[in-house]
């Protein structure tokens, strides 16, 4: 997968609105001592349950592809004169 320019922080603004919606559908709440791993990879099988993001292939399914998931995935949800989707 190519790496996107400005990945760890889409990748931080994942975790936080990805925080944000599990705790909105009141399935579960992030403590402050949870890994970033651990969050990464609940938000992105919540996603993926609720059909909002495609599901990786089983095979490159791993904590570092959830990642990059989650990336693309609130980088959609930016507006386009985001400062982060800017080169």
């Amino acid at each position: 997968m190519k790496k996107l320019k400005h990945e760890a922080e889409l990748l931080k603004e994942a975790l936080r609105v990805g925080a944000i919606y599990v705790e909105k559908r009141g399935v579960a709440t992030f403590e402050n001592t949870d890994s970033a791993n651990a969050k990464a990879e609940y938000i992105y099988r919540l996603l993926v349950h609720d059909k909002q993001i495609q599901p990786l292939a089983k095979d490159q399914e791993n904590v570092p592809n959830m990642k990059h998931k989650l990336a693309l995935w609130v980088a959609r949800l930016l507006p386009a004169n985001h400062p982060l989707l800017k080169d």
